[in-house]
């Protein structure tokens, strides 16, 4: 089953419709190598049925998702690896809110029409666990609304994981140097797409994209009234588990062979540009609808860390919630992160570059002795 799911499983661009999936491939100059023709030749002809169902989706939904009011969303921010996963599985827990799937977020413009055969029928071909962590996976579950972005074709970092030796996605990380008319397109696409979530479910809806740590400002201009919930992880495990995540990705989706050289610069600057365009905008965020939590206070006593994110963002009264949340912690007792080394060269590297940081967050920076790091 795995060889299945790794031959013929859904890759990240299945979702895309005919005219996306060409753009895209003509954006990065058809830069196909022999390992991703097969995924083209297999995206392709889906492409022009997502396309069909794009089109009856218009028809059907068009006018009602156009004149669908989103409510404030609660947008939950962070680099990659620090427990975003943790804390959207845990805040979706609660049933007042609503979230985007996997499904939605790889078929965004054709959801409503497709999404109850697809994840009935099809659902041994989706792998029930995430390569870069094990945590859990499938159609159902909660996901970046970074990959609706990407399959809409708006602009993601996250094409990266197709080419990932060509950086033209790059500047949505944090929207610098984009034009304006690809910055309407984006606040289109994103609006567009949680329309269409809230026609599925009307209740606010929980967002997590590590990219929109860097965009922030933004957010808060589109969303009147959104929350934001900000969590740190220690630098040393997330820039291991970083180092590993790229790679993971794309060994399954990239279309063309992936040159490692660069990797390490590109963890380490997407960070900082990351917290450099976070450190710009946050003031944006009204203070009450701001919070922030370490990943290590969170694991250590989730009950009381999310009351706390409760309380401060007004989120309504926890008690209904604290049984599911518990519950689903209870069922996550026996998951083991994984464990990185890191050279003492490298451990200097990062207290080098991310020193500011670490001590804003009560992280020590100083250089120390390599030792195992708990993913």
């Amino acid at each position: 089953m795995t060889k299945l799911r790794q031959t013929l499983g859904p890759r990240f661009w299945h979702g895309m419709t005919l005219g996306t999936w060409v753009k895209f491939l003509l954006r990065h100059r058809l830069a196909v190598g022999p390992r991703g023709w097969h995924v083209v030749a297999g995206v392709t002809p889906i492409s022009l049925g997502n396309s069909v169902a794009a089109l009856m989706q218009r028809s059907i939904y068009g006018r009602r998702i156009a004149a669908t009011k989103v409510r404030p969303p609660i947008f939950i921010i962070g680099h990659w690896r620090t427990g975003t996963t943790l804390l959207h599985e845990l805040l979706v827990q609660d049933g007042r809110f609503t979230f985007p799937t996997t499904y939605e977020c790889l078929s965004p413009k054709q959801s409503l029409v497709t999404a109850r055969i697809v994840t009935r029928h099809f659902k041994f071909l989706f792998p029930t666990r995430r390569t870069a962590d094990n945590m859990a996976a499938g159609w159902d579950r909660p996901q970046e609304d970074e990959f609706a972005l990407c399959n809409l074709g708006v602009g993601s970092p996250y094409e990266r994981m197709a080419f990932p030796n060509d950086s033209l996605g790059d500047p949505f990380l944090d929207m610098d140097g984009v034009s304006q008319e690809e910055l309407a397109r984006w606040k289109a696409g994103l609006m567009r797409f949680l329309q269409t979530i809230t026609v599925r479910a009307d209740k606010p809806i929980v967002l997590k994209s590590p990219p929109h740590t860097a965009r922030v400002g933004l957010l808060a201009e589109m969303f009147p009234g959104a929350k934001f919930v900000h969590i740190v992880r220690d630098p040393f495990t997330v820039f291991s588990s970083t180092m590993r995540l790229w790679p993971s990705l794309y060994d399954l989706q990239a279309l063309e062979r992936p040159q490692y050289d660069g990797l390490q610069e590109y963890v380490f600057s997407s960070f900082e540009r990351m917290y450099r365009a976070f450190s710009e905008q946050k003031d944006r965020i009204p203070a009450e609808n701001f919070c922030e939590l370490r990943y290590e206070d969170l694991v250590r006593d989730p009950l009381a860390q999310m009351e706390i994110v409760y309380g401060r963002l007004q989120l309504g009264d926890f008690e209904p919630a604290r049984p599911r949340i518990e519950a689903y912690m209870q069922s996550q007792k026996d998951y083991k992160t994984n464990r990185h080394q890191i050279s003492p060269e490298t451990r200097a590297e990062i207290s080098r570059r991310w020193c500011p940081f670490m001590r804003q967050y009560g992280y020590d920076c100083e250089p120390i002795a390599v030792g195992a790091a708990n993913d």
